[in-house]
């Protein structure tokens, strides 16, 4: 008679146990986690202990004639240079930078197209300043008004097309607003497409330094004209006011802008081997000034920094444990490809590491972040990317996720 009343105590204390584990294994919530950091090797790269020369000095930026100036890469976005780039300076004509972008937008979009013709305005005609010279009531192509914008500076040719876009400057002018605020450049405003001064017309080197990158980014199949020479309409020929196209062969870009209270500006773009910088000076005293600087800080750039891709999209970065999974590990990488720009010769002081938190616990997804990839260099965080699993990992059955549990409490 006792061994039956013990075999029914032990079946109920059995049956109490599974239901506890069985509730535990519907809420991982309740197991408590942690932040663990994971190595991340970078191929090709030595440890700084295993480097026995000191890195080469990295000399001060030179120093130019403007009121600012921005210069990073173009792939990383890393700073390599800067002086005032958050003050509030009088953009001028590269504004039409802006112009350029919202234009190259509709385009995209389908709402306008490069074979549309344009009828000119009085308005647009009665731009001062730059002009390509078009004539009121005359029909114009849109390709052919971009190269007056961008080419010739032209303001009528800007506010031509700003009308054909959005019916009106004004509206316009407010897609404009909109896109700097899209873009990220949170000390922009625009009064008008050309450019024109105005209290309220106003920009930084860093937010141009954005837009610009934006530009050459979003749109590379319009991006050849920032590059082109000279450009003859109405039987008046007018060369690219960028001179650095001219001293430069590796220059393939931006835009000039100027007005008396202004000064002289311009956004360079430079590409060489497989580096490309893009710098923004502003507020230059003389043409030769703002060319100089430009010039000078391009070099800059190339001579004492590299860029270098550390990983790839879809490769494994690191591997970590996966409780109540089909699977028991998960490969963790990025979803676009990981560039750091550094001191060159400074390669062995790049470091990487993954900031995982765990438990980690199925279903995992390739869409949903598994944690962050942390880049540094010289100990300092250089750039942090979003890890995600390279596969889908399904939550595992009851029986899995009770081993799972189990394997948790005992540890």
């Amino acid at each position: 008679m006792v061994m039956p009343l013990m075999s029914a105590r032990f079946r109920r204390s059995l049956i109490l146990t599974l239901v506890a584990l069985l509730s535990a294994c519907s809420d991982s919530s309740s197991v408590p986690t942690q932040n663990t950091s994971i190595a991340a090797p970078i191929p090709n790269v030595l440890p700084t202990e295993d480097n026995t020369n000191p890195p080469p000095p990295i000399p001060a930026p030179p120093q130019v004639q403007a009121r600012g100036y921005f210069v990073i890469d173009f792939v990383s976005g890393q700073v390599l240079a800067a002086t005032k780039e958050n003050e509030r300076l009088e953009p001028a004509s590269l504004t039409k930078l802006m112009s350029a972008y919202a234009v190259f937008h509709a385009l995209k979009d389908g709402r306008i197209k490069l074979t549309d013709m344009v009828t000119i305005s009085p308005h647009a005609r009665a731009q001062d300043g730059s002009r390509m010279f078009v004539d009121v009531g005359t029909q114009v192509g849109v390709e052919n008004l971009i190269q007056g914008m961008i080419v010739q500076s032209g303001n009528d040719a800007t506010v031509a097309l700003a009308e054909h876009v959005a019916g009106s400057e004004p509206v316009f002018v407010d897609l404009m607003n909109q896109y700097a605020q899209q873009l990220g450049m949170a000390s922009t405003h625009f009064q008008n497409a050309p450019g024109m001064p105005s209290p309220e017309h106003y920009s930084t080197a860093r937010d141009i330094a954005v837009l610009a990158s934006a530009l050459i980014r979003d749109y590379p199949e319009y991006y050849k004209w920032y590059s082109q020479r000279e450009f003859t309409w109405n039987k008046i020929t007018q060369p690219n006011r960028n001179g650095l196209l001219v001293r430069d062969p590796t220059v393939d870009g931006l835009k000039t802008g100027h007005t008396d209270s202004a000064g002289y500006c311009l956004v360079s773009s430079a590409k060489r081997d497989r580096m490309r910088i893009v710098s923004v000076v502003m507020g230059a005293p003389s043409i030769q000034a703002r060319e100089d600087a430009s010039a000078a800080l391009l070099n800059y750039g190339f001579r004492f920094f590299e860029t270098r891709r550390l990983f790839a999209v879809g490769e494994p970065i690191v591997k970590a444990r996966v409780w109540k999974g089909e699977a028991n590990e998960a490969s963790l990488g990025v979803t676009q490809d990981v560039y750091v720009t550094f001191p060159r010769g400074q390669e062995s002081t790049l470091s990487a590491a993954a900031d995982l938190s765990e438990p980690l616990f199925a279903p995992l997804s390739t869409r949903k972040t598994g944690g962050k990839l942390r880049v540094t260099q010289a100990g300092q965080t250089v750039a942090t990317y979003d890890l995600y699993p390279l596969a889908d990992i399904p939550e595992a059955g009851f029986f899995s996720r009770l081993v799972d549990d189990v394997k948790l409490w005992l540890h």
